[in-house]
């Protein structure tokens, strides 16, 4: 018996190097699923800029439901991504992710064959909600699956799909304008994800394991109700300020907004003592880098929301361009972004730390001035070439703030929590980004008086906004590189929070994730051993749940 040891020993090793192999193969492609995924989404956010002034002619729509369009997804977004991140953490990130990808693909096909502007707006929610199902799954997904010491490298390809995701869009949906296949115009920017989305349900399903929150958690329908609330008293307001030329209703629901959250603060703590089951981990809050990477993470969508829908503007009905012509320009910004979002988390970031983050602020706001600069000089003359060197820097800057910005706030979360923290990282986002779009109304026709505007003058009137509002951008930049000084001035080591026993118990459940034995949906597998066959000098109860 004793001779046979060894080559079962040798065959043990075998076996295991071999699942090892398979396994690391299968979440390598479980992270394209959903990191396609995560493109998908935020193409579909920028690529209906570009189309603006064809939907516009194709439905009639007006500027009001123009706006409503793309603020309505980011509202939707916004006010259902917490909840989607603590659905997945209670009923399972791969179960929310599926059900969330079909949902967002059904919606699109809606979006691509709306007959008016009102099911466009309709179907443009829908999607939005679906997409809060899908989205915080994609972080929460990485964050369980690899190692603590894998996860800079994977957040920085991550940083360099969103930098490539975010500014590739309205390229994208330029040529699909421009080409008006079948003689749909617009359309094909949604029905183009049909086939990914499919393709993204059949694959996930297949390769991406299940994980959930390892403490039994319970859904918080009054926060659900009260943070919801609170978003829409906040962005509706600004979204349709202008176009009802601001009514009284429309600041005292911005400003009960405040109360709602406060309300909404007040319960989520009473719901912390009761249960344990609130929406928002507020201890979360306590983090430092968690904290401060929130707060950045808010203005900063504020600067997106304003500046894709002003430099869209200012393009195609300031400049008078082509869907094309406009969309080609932002190549350099995209692949600025991708770039330097794809060096800065294991090059720059180990090196320098926070200061990287804040190069990135400071760095976009002289693109801006650059760029203000010309809009300045050249008047409505300017063309595509001399915009190169304002979006190349301007895009050298976002690259280097988006990859590190998202390890930075995640790297301190306890894995338990990984679902309603990336919920929390997008809603925010997503709210900055609405605030963004409802602030176009004060920063960019602001400064346009519509009714006396003469036809000729329209360019020119678009093309001062513009510079109005780059200003204020450059502004809110500043705010945000003050607002950095509150993260960590050296990088941390991916931790996961709490005391050393929990990371090496968090490091074992990433590795039981990783792997085929896992808890079936009828309860078999190895992890369901009974308690009589845990061996003696191990804890009975150290097996958190995490497949099923």
């Amino acid at each position: 018996m004793s001779s046979q040891q060894p080559a079962v020993a040798e065959t043990a090793a075998v076996t295991e190097v071999a699942s090892d192999d398979r396994h690391d193969r299968r979440r390598w492609i479980a992270l394209a699923i959903v990191m396609t995924a995560a493109f998908m989404d935020l193409v579909d956010v920028t690529i209906v800029n570009i189309a603006i002034p064809s939907i516009e002619r194709d439905l009639g729509a007006s500027f009001g439901a123009i706006q409503w369009i793309t603020a309505g997804y980011a509202l939707a977004f916004a006010a259902g991504l917490i909840t989607g991140g603590r659905l997945g953490d209670i009923y399972g990130r791969k179960r929310l992710f599926l059900i969330g990808i079909t949902g967002f693909t059904l919606a699109s096909a809606l979006c691509g064959f709306a007959a008016n502007e009102e099911m466009l707006v309709a179907s443009r929610l829908l999607q939005g909600a679906a997409a809060a199902m899908m989205v915080p799954q994609v972080l929460a997904i990485v964050h369980v699956t690899f190692p603590a010491h894998e996860r800079g490298k994977v957040f920085g390809l991550f940083g360099a799909i969103v930098g490539l995701g975010a500014v590739s869009g309205p390229l994208l949906g330029a040529l699909l304008t421009q080409w008006n296949l079948f003689g749909l115009e617009w359309r094909p920017i949604f029905l183009i994800n049909l086939p990914v989305g499919i393709a993204g349900l059949i694959l996930g399903r297949k390769y991406i394991l299940e994980s959930r929150a390892p403490k039994a958690l319970k859904l918080d329908l009054v926060g659900v109700v009260l943070v919801t609330l609170g978003l829409l008293m906040l962005i509706y307001p600004l979204t349709r300020g202008r176009e009802l030329d601001w009514p009284l209703w429309g600041h005292l629901c911005m400003a009960g907004s405040l109360l709602v959250f406060a309300a909404f603060i007040a319960y989520e703590k009473y719901k912390t003592r009761k249960d344990g089951s609130p929406l928002v981990e507020l201890s979360l809050f306590k983090v430092k880098s968690f904290a401060a990477g929130i707060a950045v993470q808010l203005t900063f969508g504020i600067v997106m929301g304003i500046f894709f829908l002003v430099w869209t503007l200012y393009m195609q009905t300031g400049l008078g361009w082509s869907p094309l012509k406009a969309g080609v320009t932002g190549v350099p910004f995209s692949l600025a972004v991708s770039a330097a979002a794809g060096m800065s988390v294991q090059l720059l970031v180990p090196r320098f730390g926070r200061k990287v983050l804040q190069a990135g602020a400071a760095t976009m706001a002289a693109g801006l001035l650059v760029y203000i600069w010309e809009a300045d000089r050249y008047g409505m003359a300017v063309q595509p070439w001399q915009m190169i060197l304002p979006l190349l820097v301007m895009g050298v800057g976002m690259g280097l703030i988006v990859a590190p910005l998202t390890d930075a706030v995640l790297s301190e979360v306890p894995r338990e929590h990984a679902g309603s923290a990336s919920g929390l990282i997008n809603t925010t986002g997503q709210m900055g980004t609405a605030l963004g779009l409802g602030l176009v109304s004060l920063v960019f026709f602001g400064s346009i008086d519509e009714e006396k505007l003469a036809p000729e003058a329209v360019g020119g009137a678009f093309a001062q906004a513009f510079e109005n509002s780059l200003w204020w951008v450059a502004a809110v930049l500043g705010v945000i590189f003050v607002v950095m000084f509150a993260l960590p001035a050296r990088p941390k080591q991916h931790m996961e929070g709490g005391a050393t026993e929990d990371v090496m118990l968090e490091d074992v459940v990433a590795e039981d994730v990783m792997s085929d034995d896992v808890v079936a949906e009828d309860g078999t597998g190895p992890l369901a051993k009974p308690e009589t066959e845990t061996e003696p000098d191990k804890e009975p109860q150290t097996q958190p749940v995490l497949s099923r």
